[in-house]
């Protein structure tokens, strides 16, 4: 029996090396790792993605499969419930880096079933209903940018990374203290209390940055 991570690493998400801090840091001892590096195009299921292919391989009954949450499993609402109801049905036990969730196909009992697929269902819904404000923050932000040829009308240059603007939102998921989150990532308390406060414009204030053909300057 194995403890296999699945990630996606793009531009968008998070390092490999990233994750598996991670997953170490929250107890999970991985034996190996399968990373998607978003190729395929955000519309083709896990099934259809070659690294998606090579988890479904590797995945065989009693393992552990540990995702950072389960929109890594799909793209959208149908997928992540359709990928996670057939690995359950493999004899894989499903969990979670944040919150530390755990789905397995273990229950016999109709209603701890009905409970289990539930919430497995609202979760899957939340994850597709943030993805898509992330998306139209993204396109938000890249249009603003277009419109605009003045950096003013951007306002000031956001101090976060595109990874440390994931690992804020990491931590606060986790529950993690607005101190500890400052000090995890060298921002400021103002910062972070701006990114907790409204993510989706932190998110389409840096869309817009990294739109600029001179952002990274």
């Amino acid at each position: 029996m194995a403890t296999i991570l699945y990630g996606r690493v793009s531009t968008i998400e998070q390092t490999s090396e990233h994750q598996l801090t991670q997953a170490r840091a929250a107890g999970f001892q991985i034996d190996d790792a399968v990373f998607d590096n978003g190729v395929s195009g955000v519309s083709t299921r896990l099934v259809e993605r070659p690294e998606g292919r090579r988890l479904f391989d590797k995945l065989r009954a009693g393992d552990t499969l540990v995702v950072r949450w389960i929109d890594r499993l799909g793209r959208n609402y149908d997928d992540v419930c359709t990928v996670i109801r057939e690995f359950m049905s493999r004899g894989v036990i499903i969990r979670t880096v944040i919150n530390n969730m755990t789905f397995d196909g273990a229950t016999n009992d109709p209603m701890q079933k009905a409970v289990r697929d539930a919430l497995i269902a609202f979760m899957a819904a939340t994850a597709q209903a943030q993805a898509e404000a992330t998306k139209a923050a993204q396109r938000a932000g890249i249009d603003h940018a277009r419109a605009n040829d003045e950096l003013s009308y951007l306002g000031r240059k956001p101090s976060y990374s595109r990874e440390k603007l994931g690992t804020v939102r990491d931590m606060l998921t986790q529950g993690v203290a607005i101190a500890a989150v400052s000090k995890a990532t060298g921002l400021s308390r103002q910062t972070v209390y701006r990114i907790k406060a409204d993510p989706v414009a932190a998110e389409t204030l840096l869309a817009a940055w990294e739109a600029r053909p001179f952002a990274a300057a």
